[in-house]
């Protein structure tokens, strides 16, 4: 909803542009286009004009360029109810996060949200994987995910499927991390691939639940940080490297295809100290294996 300073920006400004009942932009005294969103907003409104703040329910700039521009055709195309719907569902996961999610986020969500209701009412499912990592990685991010899906659904009088936490925790990690645009998800989408190295070459689905797979998770998305701060772990000795070697046939056998993987990825070797690591964790998932039948 619109906080005190967005309704005293609106107060006495003159519409520049309706794009529907419910959407305005007008023209701050920066010279930036705002766009002002309420219910019955724009009803009956001239481009001059005075917008009523009682009416106000949220405000922000829109960029310039085709970033604008799409915004405004999203803005003017899709029904109120998900822009309401939306914008509550991202009220909620700011405070949840404690953060600022950013006009980007909120547009990105809306086209998101309504690309999925077009095509659920064309029958139209969007595949994924369930992806365990990500409650494993980022907690916080996924429940707050799971929550907007959630809300959006009561607001709606629908139900999105279960995946869409899954496209949202996406949609949230690049919009509270300072890194370009899909840099969370090319991370994830390695972390996802090291797992499917191992889960080949154990014969088995590994267990999200299990302890020794979060570790493992843990580990894999830091040693993939690593390998990007040209930070990787060196050691000198290399008698561990070598025993865990030849004591673990199997469990090198699939940390030497990961490392393959790594540097087809990312021209980037692995060190003998990180390859031991990486051993180390998947003999554990071995054990766990033949301890419980799967992992």
């Amino acid at each position: 909803m619109a906080t005190d300073s967005d309704v005293a920006r609106a107060a006495g400004v003159i519409a520049h542009k309706v794009l529907n009942n419910n959407v305005v932009i007008s023209i701050d005294q920066s010279g930036q286009e705002r766009v002002l969103m309420g219910r019955g907003l724009g009803f009956k409104l001239q481009p001059t004009d005075t917008i009523d703040p009682a009416k106000v329910e949220k405000t922000f700039i829109l960029d310039q360029g085709s970033e604008a521009d799409h915004a405004r055709q999203l803005l003017a195309s899709v029904p109120y109810p998900v822009i309401e719907a939306v914008n509550r569902a991202v009220d909620e996961a700011e405070r949840a996060l404690g953060r600022s999610l950013g006009r980007r986020f909120l547009i990105a969500v809306i086209d998101h949200v309504q690309y999925v209701l077009e095509r659920m009412e064309q029958g139209i499912r969007i595949p994924t994987t369930t992806m365990p990592e990500l409650r494993v990685l980022h907690p916080q991010e996924f429940a707050a995910a799971t929550a907007m899906a959630l809300s959006v659904s009561r607001s709606l009088d629908t139900t999105l499927p279960e995946e869409e936490a899954v496209f949202l925790t996406m949609h949230l990690l690049n919009a509270t991390r300072d890194e370009p645009n899909g840099t969370a998800a090319l991370l994830f989408r390695r972390v996802q691939h090291v797992v499917t190295t191992v889960e080949s070459g154990l014969g088995v689905q590994l267990d999200p639940a299990s302890p020794d797979y979060a570790r493992f998770i843990l580990h894999v998305q830091f040693l993939l940080q690593r390998l990007v701060a040209k930070s990787m772990l060196r050691g000198s000795d290399t008698s561990f490297f070598e025993f865990a070697k030849l004591s673990y046939p199997r469990s090198y056998a699939i940390a030497a295809d990961v490392k393959s993987y790594v540097n087809a990825a990312t021209g980037s070797e692995l060190t003998d100290e990180e390859l031991l690591y990486v051993i180390v964790h998947v003999e554990r998932l071995a054990n766990q294996v033949v301890d419980g039948g799967t992992a």
